[in-house]
């Protein structure tokens, strides 16, 4: 084979060589992107009230303490006509507080709740639904103050992609 011959097959199989790493870094690159980090989404009263459980193959929503989790994995809890239905499509956080089903304390109000109450809904809220439901937003009322503004006391739980500065 000529000297010629010889660099051009090793052009060739350098040519091939960097396409296929091209190639396999594309692939890898596809393979290990970061997952896309969507907005933080605001509910209001009625819009979380959609949630309920009541719609067929419609996710459930059930916020504590301003969050909203998406307790959908809990449907036999959760759904249409189950125990717990009456805690979904609300902010429940008194009612989860106090462990009650009562209409009163189906509300987000936590006034005159007791330390031993306020202690149970912390626990409840960090070891139960914040390691078993994912976080899907929060409520209005929890992130912007009366007039609408930014709440700058605002600490989103396992949100660290988020800041109000984003979103406002």
């Amino acid at each position: 084979m000529s000297a010629s011959g010889a660099g051009r097959c090793v052009r060739v199989v350098l040519i091939t060589v960097l396409s296929l790493n091209v190639l396999l870094a594309e692939n890898v690159s596809l393979k290990h992107s970061p997952p896309l980090q969507t907005a933080v989404r605001l509910f209001t009263d009625t819009e979380l009230a959609k949630y309920n459980g009541e719609e067929e193959g419609q996710p459930i929503y059930m916020a504590i303490k301003g969050v909203v989790f998406d307790v959908t994995l809990g449907k036999e809890f959760y759904g249409k006509g189950a125990p717990y239905n009456a805690l979904v499509g609300k902010d429940s956080t008194r009612a989860v507080a106090k462990m009650s089903l009562e209409s009163e304390d189906l509300t987000y109000d936590t006034t005159g709740l007791t330390e031993d109450e306020l202690q149970s809904l912390d626990e409840v809220f960090n070891d139960l639904y914040k390691t078993k439901y994912p976080i899907v937003g929060y409520t209005a009322r929890r992130i912007l103050n009366n007039d609408g503004s930014p709440n700058k006391a605002f600490k989103p739980e396992d949100q660290p992609h988020f800041s109000i500065k984003d979103e406002f």
